[in-house]
């Protein structure tokens, strides 16, 4: 993919280990963006977890560390779509007609396109495709997870909550294992925070597969409980 648009890291350049933890973003529209959702969550305390979990990942140095290393990137995107988004998504109101299929279908396809080597090496040398990337990501996974809460039945959500889990673990599994680098973004930076590229794509695969499973399981937790509640007061 080689659209440019707007070129340029969002995030800056790759900081080095010694500059990392100074590396914060005041970008006043990202900072005006968040504040306004602060506002439109106010009334809600999962809602403005969420916006606290935005602000981590987008003005904290996780932003420019992301640009170093495939792994921080791979956190970034963890606490945007299993995190932030079923906060967000708790504050938001039901959907009329939640449809986890296509809202799972929808949200796994935007995962993945996102982390195929070219649309994800374009988005990080493009401000606009970069923005794309997190918006996108972001509202998928908000569709995903407010049509699992909306499910009628604790089964139904606990069945969707692990198929998010499944595919979550498939891509963290395909990058634990790829044979060799995939991101020409990341090819060089590593060897500063003394990673080799295949070590860092390893080291985020692996957080994908596991650390970012946690949210689902603990989705599949509530679920299970809120349908033995259900059935406990059905059966009273």
């Amino acid at each position: 993919m080689s659209i440019e648009i707007l070129p340029g890291s969002y995030c800056g350049a790759a900081p080095l280990p010694a500059q990392a933890l100074s590396a914060w973003n005041l970008d006043p529209g990202l900072l005006a963006t968040l504040a306004l959702a602060v506002f439109l969550f106010r009334r809600s305390p999962l809602g403005l977890t969420g916006v606290a979990v935005l602000a981590l990942a987008f003005v904290s140095p996780l932003c420019a560390i992301s640009v170093a290393l495939f792994s921080a990137r791979v956190v970034h995107h963890v606490l945007l779509v299993a995190v932030a988004a079923p906060l967000l998504a708790a504050a938001l109101p039901r959907l009329r007609r939640g449809q986890p299929g296509l809202a799972f279908l929808v949200s796994t396809a935007v995962l993945w396109g996102w982390h195929q080597p070219a649309a994800y090496d374009a988005a990080l040398a493009d401000k606009v495709l970069y923005w794309l990337m997190q918006v996108t990501l972001l509202t998928s996974a908000l569709w995903f997870w407010r049509a699992v809460l909306d499910r009628q039945t604790g089964i139904e959500a606990v069945l969707w909550s692990l198929a998010g889990l499944m595919q979550m673990g498939a891509l963290g599994a395909l990058l634990t294992f790829a044979p060799e680098p995939l991101y020409a973004a990341h090819a060089l930076a590593p060897f500063d925070w003394g990673l080799t590229p295949l070590a860092d794509q390893q080291l985020g695969g692996l957080i994908m597969w596991v650390p970012a499973m946690l949210p689902y399981l603990a989705m599949i937790a509530l679920s299970a409980r809120r349908g033995w509640q259900a059935s406990g007061q059905g059966a009273a």
